[in-house]
């Protein structure tokens, strides 16, 4: 897919911004804070009906205003012209339409536009909690098979159920037990499947790009873990109710699963560098798109690269240069404050095929270099 053009309307800083896009490069220059990230986030947001950084809605509307709206001209490679329209009034709910279509629900919309972002939040897949590694499972496959999303929505569905009745005063029966604990049985088997499946084939695509990007320094691994592995679900969450009612939650289930990340066989949260664990990241979200390119039915998905080049030293940044400067990925949207990088990437590009943008305090020029 390919953004065009794109138009905000009140949107966290950005009060009112009007771009056109070059197919293939770029580029958002600007100091901190300025808001070279809601430019990405604003584009995020179109395709996965929700900002990257901040899931209450109503708090990404600009101050002062009540309402923002996002609207994205999309071509597919076919040739086929979208519109892609959101906004948000607050106290109203969000609209999110395609071709002036209102959508029933919005996971109607997953996958449409695949995309990929690269962002310093990245570091809370090493750094944190095993809900935040799970999701970076959950945002890839949910582009490419319904089947997994609405599993993922039953199973979270009846995770809730479940947890309900733990918690009620009044001990529920069995029966009602059975009934939640089947339902999460059945989506999580589907979700453990997909899950195992999806990271099998990632591991060796993830672990050539941090080859390629620390020129073979350090040797990586990823794992799946889940209680999956280790018996019938079912059987699990009996065995546990006892023992869940007393802590008010269920736990064991799908919804702990977890990847093991390590560095030379020990946990990468605890050996890795900054520069370590930005190349782990870098890479790994790069094998994401390479996975996503050949799943999403001919749709190349679009790549956000926020920040990319912080705490790399000069190799693993020349290394990111040329993979971001070949024809490997389609259209690219880039941060940086550093215009050294994007010249950089911009002479190996060659052509007139990119454009700059500059961002202060919100507003955004076209700057000089290529088509504009």
């Amino acid at each position: 897919m390919i953004l065009n053009r794109i138009s905000i309307l009140q949107y966290k800083n950005l009060d009112q911004v009007e771009l056109t896009f070059s197919p293939k490069l770029n580029c958002f220059l600007g100091s901190n804070g300025m808001g070279k990230t809601n430019l990405l986030d604003a584009i995020y947001y179109l395709s996965f009906c929700k900002s990257a950084g901040n899931p209450v809605d109503s708090q990404n509307i600009g101050h002062a205003h009540d309402f923002f709206v996002i609207q994205g001209f999309f071509t597919a490679p076919d040739g086929t012209e979208d519109e892609i329209y959101c906004g948000l009034k607050r106290g109203r709910k969000k609209q999110f339409k395609r071709n002036k279509k209102e959508y029933t629900r919005l996971s109607d919309h997953i996958g449409f536009l695949p995309l990929v972002m690269v962002s310093p939040a990245d570091s809370d897949l090493i750094g944190g909690g095993s809900e935040e590694r799970r999701r970076l499972m959950d945002v890839v496959i949910s582009q490419y098979d319904k089947e997994y999303l609405q599993a993922l929505i039953r199973y979270n569905k009846a995770l809730l159920q479940r947890n309900a009745l733990l918690k009620d005063a009044v001990p529920a029966g069995d029966d009602m037990f059975e009934l939640w604990e089947e339902m999460m049985t059945a989506a999580g088997e589907v979700i453990y499947r997909k899950r195992a499946a999806f990271i099998e084939e990632l591991v060796p695509i993830f672990q050539s790009f941090y080859s390629f990007i620390s020129q073979d320094r350090e040797q990586v691994t990823l794992y799946y873990d889940s209680h999956a592995r280790e018996g019938n679900l079912l059987e699990q969450f009996r065995r546990g109710r006892e023992r869940d009612r007393l802590v008010g939650h269920t736990l064991r289930g799908i919804h702990k699963d977890d990847l093991v990340m390590q560095l030379g066989g020990y946990p990468m949260r605890r050996e890795g560098s900054q520069g370590q664990n930005k190349t782990y990241l870098v890479a790994l979200k790069l094998a994401q798109f390479d996975f996503l390119k050949r799943t999403a039915q001919g749709r190349v998905p679009l790549l956000l690269l926020d920040d990319i080049f912080d705490k790399l030293d000069a190799l693993r940044t020349e290394q990111i240069v040329k993979l971001v400067a070949g024809d490997r990925f389609g259209q690219i949207f880039i941060t940086d404050t550093n215009r050294e990088h994007l010249d950089d990437i911009l002479r190996r590009v060659g052509g007139d095929d990119y454009r700059i943008f500059n961002v202060e305090q919100g507003s955004v020029t076209a700057g000089v270099g290529g088509a504009v």
